[in-house]
């Protein structure tokens, strides 16, 4: 019966131990953001290119289909329900999208990975 406790001891304390100094946290990059870009820079740039686009969105396209604006044009925005993280949107919110370019034969769209309202 000893020898049976004591390896669960070693294991909840090596657990213990590991988890209080961070051993099992998941982490990311801290550091300078990527600088946001125009609507219009956007609409030139390559096939999945990343991007940061601050604007509005202005307006329900479709399901998952939204039109995004800033002061130099318009995109679409295609934007997943879970993406929305809870948050309530309205057109006269500015927001910050991240995301991919899609392009395909005739439209460009961002692909929204994260979004958040700016003010």
């Amino acid at each position: 019966m000893k020898k049976g406790i004591f390896p669960i001891l070693i294991l909840t304390f090596v657990f213990v131990l590991g988890a209080s100094h961070g051993a099992f946290a998941q982490g990311g990059f801290v550091g300078p953001s990527q600088s946001s870009t125009t609507v219009a820079k956007a609409l030139t740039l390559r096939d999945d290119s990343y991007v940061t686009l601050t604007g509005n969105i202005v307006e329900r396209q479709g399901k998952d289909k939204y039109l995004f604006k800033d002061s130099t044009g318009t995109i679409y925005a295609d934007i997943e329900d879970h993406k929305w993280s809870g948050l309530t949107v309205t057109p006269e919110n500015t927001v910050e999208i991240q995301g991919e370019i899609d392009k395909d034969w005739n439209s460009v769209e961002v692909d929204v990975h994260t979004l958040k309202i700016v003010r």
